[in-house]
């Protein structure tokens, strides 16, 4: 296995770990829908569109159906993805170096971001990505 050295994983960039795949949807949509297209997926969360240009981008992970849907024992197919999505987002550019990312991830507690690029969403980075890196 070939070793990088820390330092030049910690001048990395976002952009060259990030996952180009963005798996979305609506939040109007029910929960169980979305928990579907989760699994369907193989992804650990999703990007919550926006309603319209001026509005934020949401996103709905894993955590939020075990902490808000199961935990309190609420019927997914009864909740709509926007009442347990977070909003706005943490969004980090892909020139962010990593070391800086993680940084960010750890102060804001988050574990994933939408990488911007200034026009629109163009991947996801996440605390494993950043891991794997090293």
């Amino acid at each position: 296995m070939a070793k990088k050295a820390l330092k030049d994983v910690r001048f990395a960039t976002v952009g060259s770990i990030m996952k180009k795949s963005i798996v979305s949807i609506d939040g109007k949509d029910t929960v169980a829908e979305a928990i579907k297209l989760m699994r369907d997926k193989k992804v650990s969360s999703l990007l919550v569109n926006r309603r319209a240009k001026e509005d934020a981008w949401g996103i709905m992970t894993r955590k939020d159906v075990v902490n808000k849907i199961i935990d309190p024992g609420k019927n997914p197919k009864e909740v709509k993805v926007f009442e347990i999505m977070t909003k706005p987002l943490v969004m980090v550019s892909p020139g962010l170096a990593l070391k800086y990312c993680a940084r960010l991830f750890h102060q804001a507690g988050i574990r994933r971001a939408p990488v911007f690029d200034g026009k629109e969403i163009i991947g996801i980075v996440s605390n494993t990505d950043i891991f794997n890196a090293v």
